[in-house]
C-alpha cells in the first residue's frame, strides 16, 4: 500500500499483475484478487492510493504454459497446446525449466474465464478504478494468440478469429460484471520470446483485434508493449513503431510502454500517435519519477 501510495501522482498506476487463480501461478511472492481475504488486502492499496488522489487500475493475469508444477500444488500448468515454451520460471527452490503443458479442456477454458469475471469484479469491490487484462508478454492469452504455441483444432484454435476468441470471452464475461469503460487491454504484438514466436499471421492477428475493440468494445484504453523480435531498432525506435501501426487501426485512447523517454512521449503525444504513456522500470526505484520529468 505504501509503496503505490508513494506513486500516486501518476496520472494512472497500474499495479503488479496479480493472479486470477490458483492455477495462473507462475512466479513466487506474486499476489492474487481470487478470495474475500485478498480482495479486502487489496483494498489498503486502493484506498491509500485514493487518499493521496490517485487513480489505479489492477492488471489481471493468467501465465497458462509459464509456470511449473512446484508452483502449481503438483499440476501440470495449463495451456492451449501441449507445447513446452522451453524457459525458466522462478520457484522457491530457484530457478527451473519449463515442463510440457496439460492442453486446457473446454470445461477448464470456460472457468477460466469466469475466474477473470470473479476477478474483475473482486478489483472493483476492492476499490480499483478499473482493471487491465494481460493479454501480452507469452502469457495464457497470448499463448493463444499465436500459431507457435497454439495447435487446436476446436473453435479456439486454427483461424486468426479462432485464435483470439478467448480474448473476447474473457472481455464479454468481464463487461458482464463491470462498466466497459473501466477496463483496459495489454498486448504485445511483436514479442518473440518465451516460447511465443512472431508469426506470418501476427500483424493480420493484432489488426483483427483492434479493429473488433474499435467497432464492438469502448474500453478504456489499449495498452501495447514495444518488445520485438528484431534486435535491428532501439527500443523507443521499436515502440513508436508500434504506436504508428496500432494508430491506423485504433482511434481510442491508446497507451504505450517500453524504452520511453519525456521527449519521445512528448512528440508522439503532439503527432497523436499515442494518448498515454507507462513507464515501469524507472518508476519502481523512483517514487518522485513524476516530478523528475516535471523538473526534467
Amino acid at each position: 500500500a505504501e509503496y503505490y501510495a508513494q506513486r500516486a501522482s501518476a496520472g494512472l498506476l497500474i499495479t503488479e499483475g496479480v493472479f486470477i487463480n490458483e492455477m495462473a501461478v507462475g512466479y513466487i511472492n506474486v499476489p492474487r484478487i481470487q478470495t474475500v481475504e485478498q480482495r479486502d488486502s487489496w483494498r489498503q492499496v486502493a484506498n491509500k492510493v485514493h487518499a493521496a488522489y490517485g487513480k489505479i487500475f489492477m492488471q489481471i493475469w493468467h501465465v497458462g504454459a509459464s509456470s511449473h508444477p512446484d508452483l502449481l500444488g503438483g499440476n501440470l500448468p495449463l495451456s492451449p497446446s501441449g507445447i513446452n515454451p522451453n524457459i525458466k520460471v522462478y520457484t522457491h527452490d530457484g530457478f527451473v525449466d519449463t515442463v510440457t503443458p496439460k492442453i486446457m479442456s473446454l470445461s477448464e477454458i470456460h472457468s477460466t474465464i469466469k475466474d477473470f469475471g470473479i476477478a474483475a469484479k473482486n478489483a472493483i469491490d476492492a476499490g480499483m478504478d478499473g482493471i487491465e487484462i494481460h493479454a501480452a508478454n507469452g502469457y495464457l492469452i497470448n499463448q493463444f494468440f499465436q500459431k507457435s504455441t497454439n495447435n487446436r483444432t476446436d473453435y479456439y484454435g486454427g483461424s486468426i478469429e479462432n485464435r483470439a476468441r478467448l480474448l473476447f470471452d474473457i472481455l464479454d464475461e468481464i463487461i458482464n460484471i463491470i462498466p466497459i469503460d473501466r477496463v483496459g487491454i495489454r498486448f504485445s504484438p511483436r514479442l518473440d520470446d518465451l516460447g511465443v514466436k512472431y508469426d506470418d499471421e501476427t500483424e493480420d492477428l493484432y489488426r483483427y483485434i483492434t479493429q473488433r475493440i474499435e467497432n464492438d468494445y469502448k474500453v478504456a484504453y489499449l495498452h501495447f508493449n514495444g518488445i520485438i523480435s528484431t534486435k535491428i531498432k532501439t527500443e523507443p525506435e521499436q515502440v513508436i513503431d508500434i504506436a504508428k501501426c496500432m494508430r491506423e487501426d485504433y482511434s481510442g485512447t491508446l497507451m504505450i510502454n517500453t524504452g520511453l523517454t519525456k521527449e519521445i512521449s512528448e512528440q508522439l503525444l503532439n503527432d497523436g500517435y499515442a494518448d498515454l504513456f507507462s513507464f515501469g522500470i524507472p518508476f519502481i526505484a523512483n517514487p518522485t519519477f513524476v516530478e523528475k520529468l516535471k523538473n526534467d
